[in-house]
C-alpha cells in the first residue's frame, strides 16, 4: 500500500463529522509511551488530521467523541516512519493493538468490518509474496518451464477475485464490499469476442479496447462517498484517464463526461470527480488535452454548475480559459498583424509554406537561449527547402534587445516580428505566459502542434517532408 505524507488541516473546516452515536477507538501502541499519536483519515490522495491523544506509559489511548466518522480508510500516525491503516466502518468502538507499528502484528477487536478488513490486509500479504516469488522464478525459467508457472500466477489471481467476491457477499452494502469489489474486474474471454471481430488484429483491438473503457467501473461505485475517505477514487481515476483511456481528446471527453455524470448522484463524489478531471486536463503532458480542460470549465464551473467554487477559483478558472481558448489543437491559428524588423507590417497569413513554426521568446529566458538555436540549426535549416517558413516573435518592448538576440544567433532569415504597443493581443491569443511558446502550423495555418520538442520536429517534419537536406543538420 502507498505511503503518504500526513497533510495537517482541521477536521472541523472540512466538516466531515457526522452525528451519531460517537466512536471510542482505544489503541495500546508499547512503540509509543507517553507520545502524542494521531487518529487520521484518508480523502483521496492526502491524509488528515481527525483526533490526537497523548499515549501513557504503557501506551495506551484513547480517541474519543460524541459523533460519529466517517466510514473510510484510517491512520493511525506517530511519525513519518510509524504508521498504520485500519478500516473504520459503521460500529466505531473498537480496540486496537500493535506494539510495533508493524501490520503483522496489528490486531483489532470490537468491530467486525474493521476486523475483516485487517484480516484481508493480512491475507493479500501473503498472496503478494507468492506472487513475487513466481514473478522471480517466472524471469528465470527456461521457456519449456514457463507455462506451469504462468498457470499458478493465473490461480493465484483467481483466489484473490473469489476471496473478494465471496467477502463482499458476506458483508453486502458494507464499505469493506464496496472496498474489495472496488479492485474487482472481470477479464474478456477470448471466447467472448463477437467473430466479425476476431477477423483482424484492428477490429479485435477496437473491441477489447471499448470493453475495458466501458467496464471499468463496473464494481466500483463512483456516487459512492464513503470511497472518498480512501486512496481508491483517486487511483481509480489515475489509471482511467492515463492507462484505459486512448490518449486523444476526442475519445477522453466522451468518457469522462459519462464518468462525471455518473459520479453526479452524490454531490461530494460530483464535486471530487470533476475537479479531478479538471486538473489532471490541465496538468496532462498529451499534446491537446487542454481542449477537455476549456470543455470542463466552461460546462461545469463557468455554467454555474459547481456551488462550491469561490470567487478566487473561478476567476483562475476564467484565465485560463481565454489563454487556451484560441489556439486549441485543430483550430485555425488566429491572424494577427505585427511589424517586422525593418518596420513593415507583417500578417501570419500572408505567409505560404508548407508548414509554418510559429515561436514566441524573450531574449532573458534561459530555455528560448537554448531552444531557438537548436530550432534554427537542427530544423529550420534542414527542412527550409522542403517548405518550412518560421515566424518568430519578440515579445516584450526593447528593440535593441531583440535586434541584439537575432544577431546572437544569426536568425536574420527568420520572419522576426513584435508589436511593441501589444495591440494584436498575441500574449493572450498565443499564451505566451511562458516561453518559448511554440506552434507546427500547417499550409492552411491550422495548430497540428503546440509547445512540443525539438525532437517532434524532426520526428513529424521528416515524415511528411520527406528526409532533412544533407548537410544542413
Amino acid at each position: 500500500m502507498r505511503r503518504h505524507f500526513l497533510v495537517f488541516c482541521l477536521l472541523l473546516s472540512l466538516g466531515f463529522s457526522v452525528s451519531g452515536k460517537g466512536y471510542k477507538i482505544t489503541v495500546h501502541l508499547a512503540a509509543a509511551k507517553e507520545r502524542q499519536v494521531f487518529l487520521t483519515h484518508y480523502y483521496g490522495a492526502s491524509v488528515f488530521i481527525d483526533d490526537t491523544v497523548m499515549t501513557d506509559i504503557s501506551g495506551t489511548g484513547i480517541f474519543q467523541r460524541d459523533t460519529l466518522l466517517p466510514p473510510g480508510l484510517y491512520k493511525i500516525y506517530l511519525d513519518q516512519h510509524n504508521h498504520f491503516d485500519f478500516l473504520l466502518g459503521e460500529d466505531q468502538t473498537l480496540v486496537i493493538s500493535n506494539p510495533s507499528f508493524n501490520m503483522d502484528n496489528l490486531t483489532i477487536s470490537g468491530a467486525e468490518e474493521s476486523e475483516e478488513f485487517l484480516a484481508y490486509m493480512q491475507w493479500l500479504r501473503q498472496r503478494q509474496g507468492e506472487l513475487a516469488l513466481l514473478d522471480s522464478a517466472l524471469k528465470v525459467a527456461a521457456e519449456e518451464d514457463k507455462a506451469p508457472i504462468r498457470n499458478q500466477i493465473s490461480d493465484l489471481n483467481k483466489n484473490v477475485n473469489s476471496y473478494w467476491k465471496e467477502k463482499s457477499a458476506r458483508y453486502p452494502g458494507t464499505l469493506l464490499s464496496a472496498f474489495l469489489m472496488s479492485n474487482y474486474y472481470e477479464e474478456l474471454n477470448p471466447e467472448d469476442i463477437p467473430e466479425e471481430y476476431s477477423v483482424n488484429d484492428s477490429l479485435k483491438w477496437t473491441y477489447e479496447y471499448n470493453y475495458r473503457k466501458n467496464h471499468f467501473f463496473d464494481y466500483f461505485d463512483l456516487s459512492d462517498e464513503r470511497l472518498l475517505y480512501t486512496p481508491l477514487v483517486k487511483s481509480k481515476l489515475d489509471t482511467y484517464f492515463e492507462r484505459i483511456l486512448l490518449q486523444m481528446y476526442d475519445s477522453v471527453k466522451p468518457a469522462i463526461y459519462q464518468v462525471i455524470s455518473t459520479a453526479r448522484e452524490n454531490p461530494k463524489t460530483f464535486r471530487y470527480v470533476t475537479s479531478y478531471f479538471l486538473n489532471a486536463s490541465l496538468t496532462s503532458k498529451v499534446m491537446g488535452m487542454d481542449a477537455l480542460f476549456v470543455d470542463l470549465a466552461r460546462d461545469f464551473y463557468l455554467s454555474g454548475k459547481t456551488a462550491w467554487a469561490d470567487s478566487a477559483t473561478l476567476a483562475k478558472i476564467r484565465e485560463n480559459v481565454i489563454f487556451l481558448e484560441h489556439n486549441l489543437i485543430g483550430q485555425h491559428a488566429r491572424d494577427i498583424v505585427m511589424e517586422t524588423l525593418d518596420g513593415q507590417p507583417f500578417r501570419l497569413y500572408q505567409q505560404k509554406s508548407k508548414y509554418t513554426i510559429l515561436v514566441f521568446f524573450e531574449p532573458d529566458c534561459s530555455h528560448c537561449n537554448e531552444f531557438i538555436p537548436r530550432l534554427y540549426k537542427e530544423i529550420y535549416l534542414p527542412f527550409r527547402e522542403k517548405g518550412l517558413e518560421v515566424v518568430a516573435g519578440y515579445t516584450m518592448d526593447n528593440k535593441d534587445d531583440w535586434i541584439e538576440f537575432v544577431e546572437k544567433y544569426q536568425i536574420y532569415d527568420w520572419i522576426n516580428v513584435w508589436d511593441e504597443h501589444h495591440l494584436s493581443r498575441f500574449k493572450i491569443i498565443y499564451d505566451t505566459r511562458t516561453t518559448p511558446s511554440v506552434y507546427l502550423l500547417d499550409e492552411n495555418k491550422k495548430i497540428i502542434a503546440k509547445r512540443v520538442s525539438i525532437d517532434f520536429f524532426k520526428n513529424y517534419l521528416t515524415s511528411y517532408l520527406g528526409d532533412p537536406t544533407p548537410g544542413k543538420e
